[in-house]
């Protein structure tokens, strides 16, 4: 039981240090801070405040939301409140005329609480009829339309703020899942580094694109480190790499060439490399017509050399197409070559003795003639 708990601890510290260590998590999001970012900037997230509540977590999103209402019923509660008071309202008796003739700008505000009730049925528009304004003030009536403004703008903007919040395209990517891991083997020939992404909805994404960045710290010419240098990674499928047809879970490949930053490495090497290979899927959503963009990463200990995923889709008696998902990210073992290069260089050697065979080449210019001994030693006599 305690080598259980320490083996748990351990996994969950490790996973701990590999999350820090990654620019972008497994599931899209990108782990940087900035620093030192001089003051007045700050205020450009004020000027573009829009875009920072849709972006806010959704605990600070409720919090604005009872804060707007019922501070504004409490700001208008003070103000009906004080409408009141300067009146002489509180003082006065019951009914809409005193017995000294003073005329009341409200009914039945006797004190803070009821002035605040007031102020939340009037922008609510509830009107229980208990409360009322008399019409001998022409300041309760201008408060009233300014109220009832306010109160209008500040149910626009929260009920617009929740709908956007609610449909940000961002959770249309959490339907569209990556394999954990990514494996190396041939394919038509070829050595390729493969991925596997699914759409889980029926519905498309339209105009899905596919590509690639390998995140690594290499040296310039001037001997100058440089972080996260990018390089592009083309991912394929066997349909082409754009427009995809997002139906079914489809397996994208990278071919490992001469050119390809997976060239220089090998099956014992690449888990000694330091570097981050982050995958973007781009689309349109069929049902809402908002972009969206899903991305995921794989460092060198998520990438398995020599293996190859197992097939998912079969057919049913029905004739209906079945996806099994348990098999999404299961890989198996394959006759897979040692590193790209060794690959590259048979395959050329072979190519050439193909083409040329192991005789020579025949010349077809040149017309073959039988010389004899005799012919010879006749010739040297002359």
């Amino acid at each position: 039981m305690l080598q259980f708990i320490q083996k748990q601890i351990h996994g969950h510290l490790v996973e701990r240090r590999i999350r820090r260590t990654r620019l972008v998590t497994k599931d899209g999001h990108c782990n940087i801070e900035f620093g030192n970012v001089k003051y007045h900037s700050h205020f450009a997230y004020l000027m573009d405040f829009w875009t920072t509540f849709v972006e806010i977590r959704w605990r600070f999103v409720i919090f604005s939301f009872v804060a707007a209402f019922t501070g504004s019923w409490f700001v208008f509660g003070l103000l009906w409140y004080s409408i009141a008071k300067s009146n002489g309202d509180l003082e006065a008796v019951e009914g809409e005329h005193s017995a000294d003739g003073h005329a009341k700008c409200i009914d039945n505000i006797n004190g803070l609480t009821t002035a605040f009730l007031y102020s939340l049925e009037t922008q609510t528009t509830i009107g229980y009829g208990g409360r009322a304004l008399t019409g001998h003030c022409a300041g309760t009536v201008a408060l009233l339309v300014i109220q009832s403004l306010v109160g209008a703008i500040i149910n626009c903007f929260m009920c617009g703020l929740i709908l956007a919040k609610i449909s940000l395209p961002k959770k249309r990517a959490k339907t569209v899942t990556f394999s954990d891991t990514a494996v190396i083997c041939l394919k038509k020939g070829s050595l390729c580094l493969q991925i596997r992404v699914a759409n889980l909805r029926k519905t498309l994404l339209i105009g899905s694109q596919i590509y690639g960045k390998l995140l690594r710290t290499t040296i310039s010419s001037d001997g100058e480190p440089i972080i996260l240098d990018q390089v592009n990674i083309d991912f394929l499928v066997d349909a082409g790499k754009d427009n995809l047809f997002f139906v079914c879970p489809l397996t994208l490949y990278h071919v490992i060439d001469s050119s390809s930053p997976f060239a220089e490495m090998a099956a014992d090497t690449i888990l000694q490399q330091e570097f981050e290979l982050v995958v973007f899927l781009e689309g349109v959503a069929e049902s809402t017509s908002s972009s969206c963009q899903v991305r995921t990463s794989f460092i060198p200990s998520e990438i398995q050399w020599g293996y190859s995923f197992l097939p998912i889709i079969s057919r049913t008696k029905g004739g209906k197409y079945r996806v099994d998902f348990s098999n999404f990210s299961k890989t198996v073992p394959v006759v897979t070559p040692h590193c790209a290069c060794c690959y590259l260089n048979e395959l050329n050697s072979s190519l050439i003795l193909h083409q040329h065979g192991q005789q020579g080449i025949d010349n077809l210019g040149f017309d073959v003639s039988s010389i004899t001994i005799e012919d010879s030693m006749d010739n040297t006599q002359m």
